[in-house]
């Protein structure tokens, strides 16, 4: 079993039901068998959510800026600079997973970079939804990403809840926009998920591995003081959060993408040193360090908040990673 398939067999709807191996693959069908729009599917998550997709025995549509030869999906050009959508992208469409948007650790953040975060997340929307309107596609649901900035970037005790408010720095406006955008759908009829996202652990690409790597060459680190937290999950609940807001229809609104366990920049370091077998002993790396490297965006290495599950857990959503030691055994 996959990563993936490890963590959603936990949480499978009682209208699924696993079936043996189809053509090297573990498969399974529903009742309701749906074909599913996925944005931003060449992303770290959206390649790991779409085989997990595939397994359940979704169709699969993938909305992107160009085709790829590799991607074994159905796939369709969009461009939101220009308002376009090529034709056939929503032919028996009943569920859109966007997760389209520009990585935000990535580059600094010049104005033109904000501009572009900002444009990716929020013009993409509302050119799917102008889209979905203007074709009366009846849509069973919205599942759109968004991220734990939207609390803001602060180290402190409090414990962030969906009906807390948004901090107004950059990130958390940004966030803000995303999901008012999102929220057309819902005004439309549209059953709307927003996961609130936090760092996705992955076993191969992405923030884990960067970690790690200077951890492996004996000169891992903590950020800056090292007590900003780390709200983290495994990209195995992560996948399944979303095949479970596809299938439950009593899920709708925001939901902290998260796992349980809140742990520090420098306990996250530790804990990757233990999986590893490594020692971190090296001082920590200077905030103005950072802050001279990264200008602006350094902040999101050197502040986090401590985030709650309690909401997604409360619609019986089961953690397969609850817990570090047992992520990072998984992964590494």
């Amino acid at each position: 079993m996959t990563i993936e398939q490890s963590a959603i067999s936990e949480n499978f709807s009682e209208d699924s039901e696993f079936i043996s191996m189809h053509n090297g693959k573990l498969c399974a069908i529903t009742r309701d068998m749906k074909t599913v729009l996925v944005t931003g599917a060449s992303g770290l998550i959206g390649q790991h959510l779409c085989k997990l997709l595939e397994t359940k025995g979704y169709n699969i549509h993938v909305l992107g800026r160009t085709k790829k030869s590799h991607v074994p999906y159905k796939q369709f050009v969009w461009d939101i600079r220009n308002d376009t959508i090529e034709e056939g992208a929503f032919n028996g469409v009943s569920a859109i997973i966007h997760l389209a948007g520009a990585n935000i650790s990535e580059g600094r953040w010049t104005n033109a970079r904000k501009q572009e975060i900002r444009d990716s997340r929020i013009k993409s929307i509302k050119q799917l939804f102008k889209s979905i309107k203007k074709a009366s596609i009846p849509l069973d649901c919205f599942i759109s990403a968004s991220a734990i900035g939207y609390y803001g970037a602060v180290t402190e005790e409090t414990i962030f809840e969906e009906s807390d408010n948004p901090a107004g720095d950059f990130i958390s406006n940004v966030c803000l926009e995303w999901e008012l955008a999102a929220n057309a759908f819902e005004q439309a009829g549209i059953r709307t998920v927003k996961l609130r996202t936090g760092v996705v652990f992955t076993p191969t690409g992405g923030p884990l591995a960067k970690m790690a790597q200077p951890v492996k060459l004996g000169v891992g680190s903590a950020l800056g003081r090292g007590d900003q937290y780390m709200p983290w999950i495994h990209i195995g609940d992560l996948c399944a959060m979303y095949v479970q807001s596809l299938e439950k229809e009593d899920m709708k609104g925001p939901y902290n993408a998260v796992a349980p366990e809140h742990a520090t920049n420098k306990a996250v370091t530790k804990a990757i040193g233990a999986a590893l077998n490594k020692k971190v002993w090296f001082p920590n790396i200077p905030g103005f360090l950072l802050k001279i490297i990264f200008g602006e965006m350094a902040v999101i290495f050197l502040e986090g908040s401590r985030i709650s599950s309690d909401r997604i857990q409360e619609t019986g959503f089961k953690f397969a990673y609850p817990n570090l030691k047992k992520a990072l055994q998984d992964l590494l």
